[in-house]
This record gives structure tokens, sequence and C-alpha cells, in this order.
């Protein structure tokens, strides 16, 4: 039984995530859970850097057990990592994992909030990280945090003594939260920001400290604990079914990009915070020691208190409706509080509870998931209430401001429907995330000041209900969403989007010449609206040629899409560029194309990014041409082989046998496959007798934790957590007579020019007699890292361990990195032509 309540929560949960948008139905239990959340006025912010940094169980337990307003800030969106469930990397990726985050804080009762910081990629010194991310800019946007969510507390996930032991985001956040806390208060510190908000100073400063900071748990038992509290985030929550631990797991298995799908925990579990600042605890065991977090907190706060624990100790959890009259007193109470912000905060929760109480469902539902400027929208309109309260649906706003007089009484469970429409302005804004709409740097995003340290962009599609609850003004404000249905499926929600007129994109990223022949590359041409009638053409570089130069394009349907085909005829030397499809309609012209990102686990997302593809002519030779590869996480390494001329066939490991590997010349296994795949265990040898009848095998990088092969290579191999992160940082050939760097192709310095984000990760530490180092390289002020590359002879075959970022160069169209690869797969084929055939 005890299975089947975690299994079916489980169940409930990512159901929800995959229908986004859908309203909320909260139990008799989740309406009480509120009243006892309502009834607690106190703050806790955690701070850290990343998404999945956050330590999800503290989290659940001021939230849940607490009680307390707690919010994650995460200075970046987590756009430097990989991606194990997709392709999706840097931008994309910090928009999955944006909504990885909201996932995870609605399992764990958390809020979430952001900087401007970009995830630029792993940073071995806080001091990088500063220049890097522009620290003035993050500080304020730390400064401005605090100052609108006014945390009562903060708990830094990390240490700010640590510099250069970890990584530097994570020093860099906790040394940002600690200068933050001594300038909130100051009016001379970003005073801009008090025209929006106003000073105020947290209580105290703690760090989320553990064994693991101590290097083992022994020396943890030995650490002096007297500046510490302990906490036990294993309580039991019975109104959930859930121990806090539980939920936290839940709650972390949101961010599954990243490979944090975990079994659930239970049982008493200890966290530990150390104090760094502010009012020091006097012996007690709560972090809100000295601070009222009552009603009387705030001038007014004692009569509305009065009325609401009243309605918590004696809460009817059979008819949650008998204490709407209560709670309308309350409400009408707190709509004279003078104090601005636990106003804001607790009108808001007050009416949630008001609305589940009555078992009220109001809904805007348009016809489409999308509309474009000036389109006129039909929407339905959806009022019921489900309860005895006297209750009136007075008007509703339309998203255009139209207010519609309906003076209905909305008499227990008689739904009122009614179909409006509302017409999009002209200049209205498109649809996407808002720190996306403006191109950055490499270490911030640009947004709008309103913007500042929200999630997401706001919806602006909104219907306000008003109502009469009693007689009691009150309005309830709902997006507009698409609420649909699939026979499969179910019943479905997508937000509602307002996207460009029409939208193009080119079906890759990258595209890779090896010669001068020419390649016929396709645009597809989406509509946002009916009857569109334009041309295409393609901007591309002046020593590259685009035939046709213009095609026209006729749309009749609103999602109809066109197929284009241009072809694209290299210059004969080495060059790079880039191809932009421009969509003309009538006078204006459009140049974005529509990312839409769907999984289970979190919202539909719409993205507009600049339409655009890289287009390089390569000085590049190749030998042999069969290659299977075997798909780790996600990448898009297979496509950029055929790029250049390769047959590549992904390969099932269940599948692996020898006639199937005696018709390959090389097998490439993804990245981190050896940490995702459990059948690879089962074809390691398989895999080993395949070099040895002469084929490659090139493996690239994988991490020491959680390997799911004993043996990674034919000889003795070590993986560290060695990298080298800045990647412009010096490639020095340790053997210049090295096949590996000869054939087919003469490998020189130029080919390490122009990569991106890092030279490469998890490089081995120690190896066999066998291997053969090939590169030299290291960050600065550091020893130099010999195992990027390694190659060794196997039988009539080669073995490659490499640990260079092909992942991150390949899409990013660097030429050097193809060519190595190129020389990778053919190492051991010269004066041999293969006559291996795959078949179809």
């Amino acid at each position: 039984m005890r299975k089947s309540t975690i299994l079916l929560l489980l169940a409930c949960i990512t159901l929800n995530l995959a229908k986004a948008q859908q309203p909320e139905k909260p139990s008799s239990s989740e309406i009480f859970e509120a009243v006892q959340k309502l009834n607690f006025l106190g703050s806790v912010l955690y701070v850290a850097a990343h998404p999945d940094d956050e330590n999800t169980r503290l989290i659940a337990y001021m939230a849940n057990n607490v009680k307390a307003r707690t919010a994650y800030l995460s200075l970046t969106r987590g756009d430097g990592g990989q991606n194990l469930i997709g392709p999706e990397i840097r931008e994309l990726l910090g928009v999955i994992r944006t909504q990885e985050l909201l996932a995870a804080r609605r399992v764990d009762g958390g809020e979430q909030r952001f900087s401007r910081a970009n995830d630029f990629g792993y940073s071995k010194h806080p001091d990088e990280t500063m220049d890097i991310w522009d620290k003035d800019q993050v500080l304020s946007d730390v400064v401005l945090a605090i100052r609108q969510f006014k945390p009562d507390v903060i708990i830094n996930r990390f240490d700010h003594r640590r510099a250069g032991r970890t990584h530097g985001h994570h020093t860099a956040s906790a040394l940002l939260s600690m200068e933050a806390f001594d300038l909130v208060n100051n009016p001379s510190s970003y005073p801009d920001q008090l025209n929006k908000t106003e000073l105020w100073q947290p209580k105290r400063l703690f760090f989320n400290t553990g064994w693991w900071f101590y290097g083992s748990r022994e020396n943890f038992e030995k650490a002096d604990k007297s500046n510490m509290l302990s906490i036990d985030i294993g309580v039991y929550y019975p109104l959930k079914g859930l121990s806090n631990n539980e939920l936290a797991s839940i709650a972390s298995s949101q961010h599954l990009c990243q490979g944090f799908g975990r079994p659930t925990t239970r049982g008493e579990q200890s966290e530990y915070i150390e104090f760094l600042k502010g009012e020091p605890l006097n012996g007690s065991s709560s972090v809100f020691e000295g601070i009222d977090t009552t009603w009387n907190r705030i001038k007014g706060g004692k009569a509305i208190g009065d009325i609401l624990y009243e309605v918590e100790n004696n809460f009817d959890f059979r008819n949650p409706a008998s204490h709407l009259p209560k709670l309308m007193e309350a409400y009408q109470l707190l709509s004279k509080v003078e104090d601005k912000h636990w106003k804001s905060i607790k009108t808001k929760q007050l009416k949630s509870i008001i609305e589940a109480c009555s078992g009220l469902y109001l809904e805007a539902s348009a016809s489409n998931n999308w509309a474009t400027q000036g389109e006129t929208v039909s929407v339905n309109i959806e009022a019921l209430n489900r309860s005895d309260a006297n209750m009136v649906l007075e008007s509703f706003n339309m998203p255009n401001a139209v207010n519609v007089k309906k003076d209905m009484s909305l008499a227990n469970n008689q739904k009122l429907n009614f179909q409006d429409v509302f017409t999009v302005k002209t200049d209205a804004d498109e649809t996407t995330p808002y720190w996306l709409k403006e191109k950055g740097s490499l270490g911030m995003y640009k947004a709008e000041e309103r913007f500042i340290g929200k999630p997401e962009t706001p919806r602006v599609y909104n219907v306000d209900f008003n109502l009469l609850i009693n007689n009691t003004p009150i309005t309830f404000t709902k997006p507009v969403v698409y609420r649909y249905s699939k026979p499969d499926k179910g019943e479905l929600y997508k937000p509602f989007e307002i996207i460009p007129q029409v939208t193009s994109s080119i079906t890759e990223q990258v595209f890779i010449f090896e010669n001068s022949q020419q390649k016929d590359i396709t645009v597809i041409v989406k509509a946002g609206k009916d009857n569109i009638e334009g041309e295409v053409t393609i901007k591309h570089p002046n020593d590259w040629n685009v035939y046709p130069n213009i095609q026209k394009v006729s749309l009749k349907n609103k999602g109809e899409e066109q197929t284009l085909v241009f072809t694209v005829i290299p210059p004969p030397n080495q060059s790079e560029g880039y191809l932009n499809p421009v969509v003309t309609v009538g006078d204006k012209t459009y140049d974005k194309k529509l990312v839409e990102i769907e999984y289970n686990h979190i919202p539909f997302q719409t993205v507009l990014l600049p339409n655009e593809s890289k287009v390089v002519r390569l000085d590049i030779q190749k030998k042999g041409e069969n290659i299977g590869y075997i798909q780790g996480a996600g990448d898009v390494v297979p496509e950029s082989l055929q790029q250049i001329g390769y047959n590549v066939v992904t390969i099932d490991p269940k599948d692996i046998n020898p006639e199937l590997l005696s018709k390959l010349d090389a097998v490439v296994i993804g990245i981190r496959a050896y940490n995702t795949i459990d059948d690879l265990k089962f074809k390691q040898e398989q895999l080993f007798d395949f070099v040895k009848e002469g084929g490659n095998l090139i493996v690239q990088y994988n991490t020491s934790f959680r390997l799911k092969v004993d043996q990674l290579a034919p000889y003795d191999l070590k993986l560290s957590r060695s990298r080298v992160t800045d990647e412009n940082a010096e490639v020095r050939l340790l053997d210049t007579n090295h096949p590996v760097l000869n054939y087919p192709n003469k490998i020189t310095s130029k080919d390490f020019e122009g990569w991106t984000q890092e030279r490469g990760l998890y490089f081995p530490d120690e190896w066999g007699d066998e291997f053969t180092p090939i590169l030299s390289m290291n960050d600065k002020g550091e020893s130099p890292k010999e195992g990027s590359l390694l190659v060794a002879k196997h039988g009539k075959g080669h073995y490659i361990y490499t640990g260079l970022s092909f992942f991150r160069e390949f899409p990013a169209g660097v030429p050097g990195a193809y060519r190595l690869f190129a020389n990778m797969l053919s190492i051991g084929k010269d004066n041999i032509s293969t006559e291996k055939k795959l078949e179809d």
C-alpha cells in the first residue's frame, strides 16, 4: 500500500506537469496546508548558482514543516550544462532547466527566482566567474532579489571560503550573497532600485554545510558544530502520506535533463546550517528565533489572525466551504492593511484558499494555442461555483480591457459558459523567454528592468473574473490557455502564445562542405495566420552563392508549412559564415525561427530565436565509410559526421553483435553512454573484439561516478575530474609524428582556434603504457593535462578515449574539431580500401 501511495503521487505529479497550465484543483488536505501557510509570516531565501544545486530537502522542510514562504535564487539557468534527454544545449537547455526548477518548486512548495547571469560553463575560480558575469550586475540582481522577497533568513548552498577548490560559480554565489547581506539596507547601494522596492535587512545568514565540505563523514564528526544548527529533514507529513525527504526526492527528480531521476528516501536525516552573519541564535533550534511570524507582525494583523487561526484550528475537511464567511471577513480586513509587502503576499494566498474552498472553477480557453498581432481570438469563458456560497458573476474583463457585464448568480454546481473575442494589439510582444529577446554576452543575459529576477515571462493575456461572494467584491485573474484533448492522452493544456505572422527554419544548424560540391538545403516556412503570400530570400556570405535568389511562398491556413529547397555553392577554399532566411510579406520582413520544446515533465515552451545556420567549407579528407554510433546523452555528433560524408547508423546496444560490427569501419560511443546505458556492460567484450579485428572504437567523455562497466578500455584507464575550461587555452601537440595528427589531415595549432565554451572535461589522469597521449593543455596557473586524447593500438585496430568537447564544437561548426575527428575515425585506414556495406 505504501509503495502504491508513492507511485500514485509520482504519477499525479507527472500528469499535472504534462498538462501544462492546468488549473489547480486542491483537495481538502491541500487547502488546510495552505491555511497553515497563510498563518505563518516569515520567509527564507536559499541561494546557489545553478538548477539542481538547490537542497530540495531543506527547501521542502522550510516550506512544508516550518510553513515559511521559501524561495530559491539560482543565479543562472544552467545553460552551460549537458542534456541527457535531448539535443538542446546552451540557450534552449537553459529554457528546459528553468522549467525543471519551476516543476521542482511545484513539488516542494517553494518559489523560484533568477539573476541575469549566464552559465558560461565550468569555472575554476570565482574571480574568473565574476569577471565574465559582470559582478556588479549580478550583485545588483542579488540585492534586488533580497529587497523584493524580504527574507528573514538567507541560506547559502555553498561555502564562500572555498575559492579555487570547487566550481567558481558555486563560490561566487556564496560570496555575492555575503556581500549583498550587508548592502540591502544601505540606501547608497543600487539606489535606483528604491523606485520600485525598498530597503530590507535579513535577520541572519547561514551556510548549508555537510560532511562533503569536510572531505569525509569522519572529518565532519570531529568538526566543531557549536556554530551550527541541526535539522531533522526526515519528518513525516500525514496529510501528504510522505516524509519530507521523500517529497524532496520527487522534487529533485524533476531535473531529468541532468540525470537526477532517483529513488525516494525516508527516515531520520540531518541537515546542518552554519551561522555566518546577522543576529546569532541564542540556543534556539529555530532559524526564526526573535522574529514574530504571527499575524501580530503587521499593523492590523491581530484581527485577521484571530479569524484565520480559528479557521485553522477548526478546519472542516468534509466541507471547506463552511469557512467562506470567515475567509471573506479576513479578506476585507486584509484589504485595509498598510504593509504593502505582506498585504500582497497574503492576499494572493487567501484568494487561492477562498477559490479552493468554494470549489470555484474559472477558465478562459482560446480556440488555438497561438495568435498573431492584430488577430481576433475566440475565447470560451467558463465559471462554476461548487458550494452553497452566495456568489454573483458581476462581469469579466477580456485581455483587451473590455468589461463584459453579466450580473448573473453562480448557483451551486450550475455552470455558466460564454463565448467572447478579443483582438491582439498590432504591436503586441511576441512570446519568448524574456532573457532571449536580445542577444547578451558570454556571461550575462539582457533583460528589461521590469522582468529582472522573474523565472519566466509573465502572461499578459488574462481574463479578470469580477465576483461578489457574500456581497464582497473579489476578482480572480486567469491566464488565457488552450484546452484540448487527444484520444490517446485525454485532456491537455497549452499556454496561449503570440507568434509572428510567419516563421522559417533551416533544417540543420550547421552545414559542413567537405569539398566544393554544392548542397541542397531545406527551408521550412510556417504560417502563423491564414492567407500568407510572400517570398523567401537567404542572406549569405559574399564568397558563397545561393540559388534561386528568391522563392515564392503561399500558405492558405494557419499552422500550414511549406518546404523550399535552395542550392548552396561553397567557395573553392576554406571559409565559414552564416545563412539567414528572410521571409517578406507585404512591407514586413520576418527572420525568426519558432522552436517548440515539449517534454512530459515540463510545460510546453515556445521560443523565438534568430534564424541562422552556419556554413563551413572545410579543407578535410577522410578514410572509411561506415560508422556505428551508440547514443549517450543528447548530442548531434551522428548528424555532424554525416555532414562530412560518413554513412552513420545509430546502434541500439542490445543489437550489438559480431556480424553487425563486421560491417563497420568505426564505432563512436556517445557522451556519458557508459554512465547511462546498462546494456553496454554486456557488450564491452564484443566492442573490444571489434577493435582487435581492425575496427576503431572512439569513446567520448564519461564521468567516474556511476559507471556501468568495470573495464572502460582494453587497458588500464582511470577517469578523473580534470578539465580545461578555457576554450582558448594553448594546445600543445605531444607527438607530432603520430598518425592521428597527420592522416589524412595535418593537424596544427590552427585547428584549435575558434573552439567554444571549453576544451574538454573529465580527462583520464592515469592510463596504461599502451596508450599514447596526443595533446597537452591546461588552464592558467595549472599543471599540464595530457589525458584529453589517448590512442592505443589493440590488435589490428585502435581504441581512442577523448574528453575533448566535440559535442559542443560540432554544433558550433568548428573546422578543426571536424578535421581532428576525421583523423580519429581514419586512423589505421591508410592504404586500406574498405568494402564493408551496411544493409538497408
